[in-house]
């Protein structure tokens, strides 16, 4: 059974995520302090953690930054309502979802299942995955190619690379920033000319209709996403 860690110093709240996870057979633990958090993860194991962002004491942003500099499982974090500049710290500084509060429990368990599902499918593989399966596309990671309803093709360095890190990244919200340090690796300028231009050539090879992209969707106002309903 997977197991999540809830850290939220709303209690109630808390009570009411455990309750509502167990109809998709996952546990939850849950603390209300940063600290406590930190403590929990190094005693159990957690396949996520839903972290909010305000917090006395330590706060999210400093919680989150230190889980990242032990462990890689998916957190998604709670921010509030039409803050986006808490939304785009917390991508930046390794968050793999957010959910603005006040938020729907069926979203909420429904982005729990899809960030649990994606981090156990490549961890399994990890080391021995030589090919990504979605709906209509495969990706061969040796010949660096793709394959679609249009037959296969090999794609330039920068597209292959793009294309790779927002699909082993999937349903996770990527900032411009992290995409272009991960496929540049330089540090990044704001220049999204680069970026928007790779994007907009994969479209036109990946997609059947580009308009309407099934894989790479935007994020407005923060970046790009592949889709994790393939």
């Amino acid at each position: 059974m997977n197991k999540i860690l809830i850290i939220d110093d709303d209690r109630e709240l808390c009570a009411l995520i455990k309750r509502s996870v167990k109809s998709e057979n996952i546990e939850a633990d849950f603390c209300n302090t940063g600290k406590e958090g930190l403590q929990k993860l190094k005693e159990k194991e957690y396949q996520l953690v839903v972290l909010d962002v305000m917090m006395p004491g330590m706060d999210g942003f400093e919680t989150l930054e230190e889980i990242r500099k032990e462990n890689s499982l998916p957190i998604l974090m709670f921010t509030s309502k039409n803050d986006s500049i808490s939304k785009v710290r917390g991508l930046r500084a390794g968050a793999d979802d957010y959910l603005t509060k006040p938020f729907d429990m069926d979203e909420l368990i429904a982005r729990i299942v899809s960030l649990i599902r994606r981090y156990t499918r490549f961890n399994q593989q990890a080391g021995t995955i030589q090919k990504l399966d979605f709906d209509g596309l495969q990706i061969d990671l040796e010949n660096r190619s793709v394959t679609t309803e249009n037959g296969t093709s090999t794609l330039p360095p920068k597209e292959f690379d793009l294309l790779l890190y927002c699909a082993k990244h999937q349903g996770k919200i990527l900032t411009k920033q992290q995409i272009y340090e991960e496929v540049w690796g330089e540090e990044y300028f704001y220049d999204d000319s680069n970026i928007m231009a790779i994007i907009s050539r994969l479209r036109k090879k990946l997609e059947v209709n580009p308009s309407k992209p099934k894989y790479i969707q935007t994020v407005k106002g923060i970046g790009y996403r592949f889709n994790k309903e393939v």
